[in-house]
């Protein structure tokens, strides 16, 4: 893995991947776990994944079908060295402080989070979603407006 960009792309994409772990799974812990989960698979697949040239893609699916299929636990893997302390990421603690959302997004049904993670947090548009959750550009609008649908009418019950 050393030496093929893998280390570039683990630096670039493990924050954006851990926010959209804590977006899918609505649990700090569990989205490191998530993460990390994700990124050990695309680092056994980098030869692969750096020839289809769609890393983060790649790194993007990985993580919803484990987030879906609820595949995460798995023996864990020593590391020789770990670090003193992670780095923060502002984005992220910023969703650690809004237990409002967070109780909101986990009234939704998974596909529809999933959906919202993608469009409003990994910014893609319909038929990457759809390559992500394995359904139809439809699909993905009708997630999108369902899910959206949900939040807009439990906020103003709440507000």
């Amino acid at each position: 893995m050393r030496g093929n960009g893998f280390e570039a792309f683990l630096r670039q994409s493990a924050p954006a991947l851990l926010r959209l772990g804590n977006a899918l799974t609505l649990d700090r812990a569990a989205a490191e776990d998530l993460a990390q989960e994700t990124l050990i698979r695309v680092g056994l697949a980098w030869s692969r994944v750096r020839r289809d040239g769609n890393p983060v893609g790649y790194a993007q699916r990985t993580m919803v079908n484990l987030f879906l299929n609820e595949r995460r636990r798995r023996w864990p893997i020593p590391v020789a060295d770990l670090p003193d302390r992670a780095d923060e990421d502002a984005a992220l603690a910023s969703i650690d402080d809004t237990a409002v959302v967070r109780q909101l997004l986990a009234g939704l049904p998974p596909q529809q989070r999933a959906a919202i993670a993608l469009r409003y947090l990994a910014d893609q548009p319909d038929d990457q979603i759809a390559a992500v959750l394995g359904c139809s550009a439809g699909t993905v609008r009708s997630h999108l407006s369902r899910g959206l649908a949900t939040l807009r009418e439990r906020m103003t019950a709440e507000g």
